[in-house]
């Protein structure tokens, strides 16, 4: 995961991503806002020129980190995120199933 652009976060009234720029292109985890306790994962997209990269790992830890910090849960719809979650045990604190 070395070598990646800094992840940004981006919030609107009950939509945001964390999203990685790179080169033009961007690689995007999704979410929806059900309340301020929990969010719905819904879509992890990465494009070929970030495979290999890390990027989509790197987009979850950044949703981890920022769950833990602000105290919210997460619902892993996206089949990505969902199976990060259930490779990454350490981070059951966060996803709800």
């Amino acid at each position: 995961m070395t070598g990646l652009p800094e992840i940004e976060k981006e919030t609107a009234a009950t939509r945001g991503r964390f999203v990685l720029r790179r080169d033009g292109e961007e690689a995007e985890l999704t979410f929806s806002i059900t309340s301020p306790v929990l969010i719905i994962a819904d879509h992890t997209g990465v494009p070929d020129s970030f495979r290999g990269t890390g990027a989509g790992r790197a987009l979850v830890e950044a949703l981890v980190a920022d769950a833990r910090a602000r105290g919210y849960r997460v619902v892993p719809l996206c089949p990505f995120v969902r199976a990060q979650s259930l490779r990454h045990p350490e981070w059951a604190d966060v996803f709800q199933s």
